[in-house]
């Protein structure tokens, strides 16, 4: 098995050359590479929660900052960072029962209760409901003298139940790590099946002779209206091109191959075409805490013009791409910059670049940014892996994937500046 490290390196680099293309292709190989992290993590017999998370965010650390405009990355390291702490917290809550269960035998036993270390409800229950757990299951555990934590025996049998002990926590340890791998194994599941969970929902929302607006290129738009169409759905699609990468025309192509109508327009004729259309479905980057979404260049304009027709505005969303940060939170980086190439050719850009004025700057300059937010208003419902969610449930719905504590997840350029 190649070491760790090496994989590590070998998709920063992925990351920043932007050799890997799409949210969800990024978060299922983000998913493998941290559970190749905690697989060949070699987790202490004390505080192996503790080891797990830190190495997890020293990788995740790395990633983020490889390429921060994909916010996928931070998204599935937040979730590892959660399911860690979930099932820290489910073995915790488990040994927390089964050690109450054996005071009260040893108390019926010997009758030597006052000689006995007792758990408050408050404090079971506060243990049972704490996300953060500072003491971890094994320190937990230790902090309960052996009189406490085990029945009393003879002397003789001593050796036995230091074995016995022993052999439970290189047992927990296994276990919390083996849950873990567990637990990631399924959200990697979830990634690579989330198109289609979310298609499975297109015959709920696509009607008869409904005429649907989308823009640029989406998989997860291609299967929503495929899978409608094969429920003997008819209806027809107007595509905006999505210039000036033009992903639109690839997506037209597709749809026309599966057999939809299609009509193919240029971006600034969705206002012109907008009064016709039934409902606007789109893709997303990412979906932020506050329902806002991060879209490719030009679905703000889209929006818009919905809203100004009363058109309803949908978004597919997979849960990966749900981000727990709000957009003005500053390790959030909404937009990057594209090369000019895209819209002028370098011939082109070159004859219209002027050095003889003295400053060396040129007179043109070119803008090609690849993202547009779209604010939560502009947003009529989500649609993920889940179900159908309005705007304002988005909050809700990213706290049951995420814990508080990992929403920063790089915390280095914080403390240096």
């Amino acid at each position: 098995m190649p070491d760790v490290q090496v994989l590590v390196n070998e998709f920063i680099n992925k990351l920043k050359k932007r050799k890997i293309e799409g949210s969800l292709a990024t978060a299922r190989q983000t998913a493998e590479l941290l559970r190749s992290v905690i697989s060949q993590q070699r987790v202490p017999y004390t505080n192996q929660f503790g080891a797990l998370i830190d190495a997890v965010r020293a990788v995740g650390e790395q990633l983020i900052a490889a390429n921060p405009v994909e916010l996928a990355v931070g998204n599935i390291v937040r979730r590892v960072l959660h399911i860690i702490r979930e099932e820290d917290l489910s073995l915790a809550t488990a040994a927390i029962a089964g050690l109450g269960l054996s005071v009260v035998s040893d108390d019926e036993d010997d009758g030597e209760g006052d000689d006995h270390p007792v758990l408050s409800a408050a404090a079971v229950a506060a243990a049972a409901r704490s996300t953060l757990r500072p003491p971890s299951l094994q320190t937990l555990l230790e902090d309960v003298p052996d009189s406490g934590a085990v029945p009393h025996t003879s002397s003789s049998g001593g050796d036995s139940e230091g074995k016995s002990k022993s052999y439970d926590k290189s047992s927990r340890s296994r276990k919390l790590k083996h849950d873990v791998i567990e637990a990631v194994n399924e959200l990697i599941q979830d990634i690579a099946t989330c198109h289609e969970q979310i298609a499975e929902q297109a015959v709920e929302h696509i009607h008869q002779n409904e005429v649907i607006l989308t823009l640029g290129s989406s998989r997860t738009v291609l299967e929503f209206l495929c899978a409608a169409k094969e429920k003997k759905r008819s209806f027809r699609v107007f595509v905006a091109e999505g210039a000036p990468r033009y992903q639109g025309h690839l997506l037209a192509k597709e749809l026309v191959t599966r057999g939809l109508q299609t009509t193919l327009i240029t971006d600034s004729a969705v206002f012109a075409m907008i009064s016709r259309v039934n409902m606007v479905i789109v893709g997303a980057h990412a979906v932020m805490a506050n329902g806002g979404v991060i879209a490719p260049v030009g679905l703000n304009m889209v929006a818009l013009a919905a809203q100004r027709h009363a058109v309803p505005f949908v978004v597919l969303a997979g849960s990966h791409k749900l981000c727990p940060l709000y957009p003005h939170n500053p390790e959030v980086l909404l937009n990057e910059l594209r090369s000019p190439s895209e819209l002028l050719d370098f011939g082109e850009f070159s004859d219209c670049m002027d050095f003889g004025s003295g400053t060396a700057s040129p007179l043109l300059h070119v803008v090609n940014p690849s993202f547009d937010y779209v604010p939560p208003k502009l947003v009529s419902l989500f649609i993920t892996d889940t179900g159908g969610h309005n705007p304002s449930y988005m909050y809700r719905l990213i706290a049951d994937y995420y814990s508080a504590d990992d929403f920063v997840v790089q915390r280095r350029p914080s403390s240096g500046s």
